[in-house]
């Protein structure tokens, strides 16, 4: 497996941003009451992920160590605000469904904690491609997540009437939505049982003798993180 295969792989299933670093929560179970918002939020974070990563991997040598954190805040959010601008001029309606979660995405700690461990320490290309992967498999979560909800909370998928809805006054039998799945506590119900399953099909694997490979951290809570100091993250290139 190639390197760019290698990092798109490592986005998508082995470090799943959503499903297995856990990462990204505030606008995961915010904003996937539907497909639709799940999809608009993770190409929009991708595609800041990916020019972000592309950028700050240009300028590693360049950009002073000291300033380093202020200086990726400011590529960040500087492809946030061209996002912002094309979404309201050309998608208004998922613009204003998105709401204050576009702008949010600036402080994502996935473009951050990728800009800072992966994209200032690697050459160009492998930080794109890693920038491909945890977008899309950030965005594979949420539109997961999304659809459940969705489909559970309203009988649709993507806008469409999957499930014919019951109508009372009618004397129209059919399916009773459960309206808890569209708001706050459904994400957190659909977010649970996904990392269930997930994990469940990670045990059937390990049993049946097949490896599988769990995504480490730095082995320290984030109170006693000094990665910003050179601690944990090293300075160096990783070539």
């Amino acid at each position: 497996m190639n390197r760019c295969t290698e990092r798109l792989y490592n986005g998508l299933v082995k470090e799943n941003p959503t499903f297995v670093l856990m990462l990204g929560m505030c606008p995961t179970l915010a904003v996937t009451t539907s497909a639709t918002n799940g999809v608009g939020m993770g190409l929009s974070t991708t595609v800041v992920l990916v020019l972000s990563n592309m950028l700050i991997s240009m300028l590693r040598k360049i950009i002073p160590d000291s300033v380093r954190m202020p200086a990726f805040i400011v590529v960040v959010a500087s492809f946030v605000t061209i996002v912002q601008f094309l979404l309201e001029g050309f998608v208004p309606s998922l613009y204003d469904a998105l709401g204050l979660y576009i702008p949010l995405i600036v402080v994502n700690c996935i473009i951050l904690g990728r800009a800072e461990s992966y994209a200032s320490k690697n050459p160009v290309l492998p930080s794109i491609f890693d920038g491909i992967g945890m977008g899309l498999g950030f965005t594979v979560g949420l539109t997961c997540i999304g659809i459940v909800r969705e489909l559970i909370g309203a009988g649709q998928i993507f806008g469409k009437q999957i499930i014919p809805i019951a109508d009372e006054a009618a004397g129209k039998a059919g399916y009773v939505p459960v309206t808890i799945f569209i708001l706050a506590p459904g994400a957190f119900l659909v977010l649970a049982g996904l990392v269930a399953l997930q994990n469940k099909i990670k045990a059937n694997a390990a049993k049946r003798g097949k490896e599988v490979v769990e995504a480490k951290g730095c082995g320290e809570g984030c109170a006693s993180c000094n990665g910003c100091g050179g601690k944990v993250f090293p300075t160096g290139n990783e070539e």
